[in-house]
Order: C-alpha cells, then structure tokens, then sequence
C-alpha cells in the first residue's frame, strides 16, 4: 500500500529535483580517479560517442533535448507511425524471403511458413537467382493470394512475372480489390546493383495499371538495401531512397497520376541493424522525410511511407552463425518498435547459403515472440517521448537531408549512379568503418571478438547465382578482413593438420598475466592463429624450452608493465635465440629490447595478424 503524506503528494516530493551540472560535476569525479582532469560540459563530451554520419550520443539526454513535434500516430509527419493504432490491432506483416528455384521445393518451404506464423511472401523470381516465372503457379499452389500478399523480386523479368501473377489472381479467382503486395519494380534499385542504365517505361505501365484495377497491390518497391549493403551509412541509406522516390514520383505524375496515386504505387525497403536505436530512429526519420517530400509535392497529409524493414545482410557472419539470430532478434525489435509495416528476418545461416528448415523456422518466429510472448506491438510507439530517441531521430533525418539535396544538386539519383558520386560516398563511409572494424573498435562476436577456432563448421547448399559477377555497387560484410584470415588458417590446416600457433609467455602469477593472456590470446585466434599458453609461466631461462615445445614461430609476452619493466627484454631474448620469428607484448608500444611489435586495444588487428600469417609463409 502506497502511504501520501496528508497533502495528497507522493514521498518523491520531499527530495528536490538534481541539476544537470550536479550530474556534471559527479561524472568529473569519476573521470579524475581514471586521470581524465575535465570539467563542466567538457566531462560530459568525454563520455560522449561519435557514430556514422558524425552523429553523437552523448551518455545522457533530457528534456532540454528538444526535437521538432514529433505529431501523433498515424497522422503527419508520421514519425510515430504510419497508423493511428501502431501495430497494436495485428502486429507487424511477417515476410519471409525465398530464393529457390525448383517450384516443388519453393512450394513446400512456402506453405510451410504461411501455416506457422509467416503472413506475405516475397519470392525471388526469374533469372539464374529464382524460380521460372513458367513454374510461379506451382510455387503458389495451395495458396490463398486473397490473404498472403506476394511480394516479387523478378529484376528483368518484371513484365512476365508481373503478368502471371495476376493471372494467378484471375484464374483462382481473386477479386482485384482483395489483391495485396507488390510488383517489386525498381529500375533504380537494379541499376545500383548491375551498373547498368535503369528502363522506368515497364514500371511506369505497371504502376499505372495497378493504379485502374488493383488498389491494393503496388507496383514499385524503393529498396534502399543495395546502398546499405555496398557499405552506407544509415543518412546515406535514407537520402539514397529519397532521391529515389522522388525520381519515381517524376516518372509517375509523368504519366498521368496525380501525386496521391504516385505515393500509394511506393514500398520503401530498408535494412534493420542491431543497433537497435538507429534502426527506431531510421525507420521514424524515412516517415518524416517522405511526409515532407509529400509535403512539398503537394500532397501534405497524403499518406504514410509503407515500410518493409530487412535484418541487415552486412552483419551477418560466416564464423559462429548461431550468434546471427541475436543479430536478428535485435535488428527485428527495432524494426518492430520503428515502426515497420513489414518485417523480414533473414535466417541466420543466409550468409553460408540457402537456409534450411530449421534456420526458416526460428526466422519467422523471432517475430512471434516479439510480437506474441514480449508483447512489442501492443504498446503503439514505444520509443516516442525518448529523448534520446527523438534526438537521434531528428539529427538522423537531417543528414539524410542533406545528402539527399547532395544528390538532388547532382541531377537526381540515376545521375549520381551514372557519375560515381553514390558509389564514392558510399566507399568513403565503408573505408571508415572498415578501420573501426579492423581495429575492433567495432566488435564482430564470435569472429573479431570471442572466436571459437574449434567450431565445426555450417555447411549449407549454395545459394543460386551467389557467386555472380556485379558491375554495380559492391555488397560488403562486417565480417570479410577477419574471414579471409580465417580461411587462410583454414587452409593451413588441412593442408598441414594444424594451425598456426602463436607461444604466449606469460610472466609472473596468474593474477599478473591473466588479463592481457586473455586479450591476446582473443586477438591471434581472431586471424586463426591458436595460443599456446604452456607452460602458465616462464621466466628468461625457462622460455627457450617451452617456446620450441610449442611448435610455434612467433611468441607473445603478457604481463603486468611492472613485470615487463624488469623481465621482457631477457624473456624476449631468450624467445629470439629459439628461433622466434617474431616476438609481440601484449601492451603499450614502449622501448623493450628484443620486443619486434605490439598488440594492445585500438592497434590495427586485421594489419598484425596478416603480417604474422605473412611472416608464418601461410598463404
């Protein structure tokens, strides 16, 4: 029972509210006993982290971190949702991908995931990458199209495609009313990933006709993955849909449709990471951007960007597979909690090939859960009213903006395709990134981070076409410095029956060297190298002994600085005299003798261990 004082107040009332700068002032203590001597705004900068874009999060936001009115969901700017009731009445459309080419195999798989919680298809279709658009119809059979949407992916195959799904309407008799999903053209999209000169004329017939006789079905997808997956940044990603919006709204109003028209043929695609938050804040900024676009088109208050939100490909990774489904889960919660209208999760093994069952399964129920047993789609809008959220949602569509109008001044977006400014920026911002990854400053788990050079590998069969040459935009993972590493270790090993091994000479106890043996015993197993750390300490005239007891060629010293200062140079010494190649310290760059390099948090990992495989004659 809650006890009130006798003026009805709660107990909270007694003690007064905290000022910023007391908050200030005890962050400066903390930061003084870890020999940071900052005061003021400067110890609240201290703590604050840059992200892409040059984005700031800073460790505390308040209400003095205002943002433009955010409005209410369902109603412009719709930056809190695209509908009034959120996704509280169904929750999100659960879209599984498919990317199989025989129609009977497709069948099955589809079938199979419409009677356990997956609620629209997108299918691959045509080409070597998809099932024939001769066998769609055996793909779908015992599906009622009337209720599971279909999302196509036919690329040059659009206008056959296109016309034997609605024959499939016709024929099972599907009123065009009840007609749901989406045609997928994208010329520009396709002209991104191809290199090639984008043809709107059979997206434009297609939007048209979808237009007259289907109301519920669209014509055009706006994919903004091929510019997240050549390595953007999420402004980049954002501004690159725009552009390509507003380049199929000139094609559209064009033709004849009026600008309502245009926007209602429109599906945005865009990728959802684990960063949780920056996926919320993306998915709010696109709304909000598009409603401004509407806006200044003359469409103010038109409608809602429809979304459909895909787990990121760039995260996912070939080594320790199993953590891609907490990649997804995350990714899934902040596309839920965004505010997406569609959701897919790519199964965890998508990057070793086709998935299989198991894999399709837990894909499809992550929504479930998140939706079923967490209850994420009751509650409409979850993150509104974060500060921090609608910060970062505000200077996140600014950027996007920005870029946007870059892409704008350079003549539109199939212009800035053809001129390689897309593709600049895009390798600016990855060249970045791929630093922070390389120096995991950005952790990968389970690969840069925690690597298991035991696991047993997942085989899957390959995906159809994956090895295909793009002259368009390249496709990027977090996970490839590390990969190629690792399958030069693999190599190596059966090659050999053994990997590369690194000699870690520990000095002193246990309570002096574990921490930086664990930290570098982490890092050379991040490129494939695997630590021996036998016997658990040496000294300068034990460590010849066990070095070549090792069969390693290079050696790693790990100890406290104290230790190092009085043993290193006779322990890297005697290492050298064994016929080390190469002797590292786990530590700080500093003047030991006989100590040939470094490893220490922040140094160049992916550069380390490719010259110690180098060194090793490991190709």
């Amino acid at each position: 029972m809650t006890v009130l004082p006798a003026d009805g107040l709660s107990l909270a009332a007694e003690f007064p509210d905290q000022a910023h700068e007391q908050w200030q002032s005890l962050v400066e203590g903390v930061l003084r006993k870890s020999g940071k001597d900052v005061a003021g705004s400067a110890a609240e900068e201290a703590l604050s982290t840059t992200v892409e874009d040059g984005l700031i999060t800073r460790p505390l936001y308040t209400s003095r971190d205002d943002a433009p009115d955010a409005g209410f969901p369902g109603f412009a700017p719709f930056t809190r949702g695209s509908k009034a009731e959120g996704n509280a009445a169904n929750g999100w459309d659960v879209r599984q991908r498919h990317s199989l080419t025989d129609p009977a195999r497709l069948n099955e798989a589809v079938l199979a995931d419409l009677e356990n919680g997956v609620t629209s298809l997108w299918l691959t279709v045509g080409g070597a990458t998809g099932v024939p658009v001769s066998g769609l119809a055996r793909a779908l059979d015992g599906v009622y199209l009337d209720l599971a949407p279909v999302v196509l992916d036919a690329g040059s195959e659009l206008d056959p495609a296109a016309t034997e799904l609605l024959r499939l309407y016709e024929e099972r008799g599907v009123a065009p009313g009840s007609a749901r999903g989406s045609l997928g053209a994208d010329p520009l999209g396709r002209a991104a990933r191809s290199g090639g000169a984008p043809e709107p004329a059979a997206a434009v017939h297609w939007a048209e006709r979808c237009a007259k006789e289907y109301p519920g079905l669209r014509a055009l997808t706006v994919d903004a993955l091929p510019y997240h997956e050549a390595g953007g940044s999420a402004a980049q990603e954002l501004g690159s849909s725009l552009a390509t919006g507003v380049a199929y709204l000139r094609a559209l109003t064009g033709a004849g449709l009026s600008v309502e028209a245009a926007c209602a043929q429109l599906e945005f695609r865009y990728a959802a990471t684990a960063d949780q938050f920056l996926t919320i804040a993306k998915l709010r900024a696109a709304r909000r951007l598009w409603a401004r676009v509407a806006e200044v088109c003359g469409a103010a208050g038109t409608g809602a960007q429809r979304q459909h939100a895909v787990t990121s490909s760039v995260m996912m990774t070939r080594r320790d597979p199993w953590v891609n489904m907490l990649r997804t889960t995350l990714a899934c919660l902040g596309a839920g909690v965004g505010g997406a209208d569609s959701v897919t999760v790519l199964p965890f093994d998508h990057a070793l090939g086709l998935p299989d069952a198991f894999a399709r399964r837990i894909a499809r129920n992550t929504s479930t859960i998140l939706m079923e047993e967490s209850h994420l789609a009751r509650v409409i809008d979850p993150a509104g009213g974060s500060w921090y959220v609608e910060r970062l949602t505000t200077e996140l569509a600014d950027a996007a903006w920005a870029f946007f109008q870059e892409i704008e001044r350079a003549g539109g977006q199939a212009a800035a395709l053809g001129s390689g400014l897309i593709g600049e920026r895009l390798a600016a911002t990855w060249a970045a990134r791929s630093k922070d990854l390389a120096r995991r400053k950005e952790p990968v788990t389970g690969v840069s981070e925690f690597p298991h050079l035991a696991e047993r590998p997942v085989e899957r069969e390959a995906a159809p076409g994956a090895d295909g040459a793009s002259g368009g935009l390249p496709t990027v993972r977090r996970d490839e410095a590390f990969e190629a590493l690792r399958a030069r270790s693999d190599a190596h090993l059966a090659a050999t029956g053994r990997r590369p091994r690194v000699f870690l000479a520990a000095l002193g106890p246990a309570s002096a060297h574990t921490a930086r043996a664990t930290f570098a015993s982490n890092l050379f197993q991040a490129g494939g190298i695997e630590p021996v750390h036998d016997p658990v300490s040496v000294d300068a005239s034990t460590a010849a002994e066990a070095f070549a007891a090792s069969g390693a060629t290079v050696a790693c010293l790990c100890s406290t600085d104290a230790l190092y200062a009085e043993h290193a140079g006779a322990v890297a010494s005697a290492l050298q005299a064994a016929g080390a190649q190469r002797v590292f310290l786990a530590g700080r760059p500093a003047e030991y003798p006989d100590v040939d390099a470094y490893v220490f948090a922040g140094c160049d990992v992916v550069a380390v261990l490719s010259s110690v495989l180098d060194r090793m004659g490991v190709a």
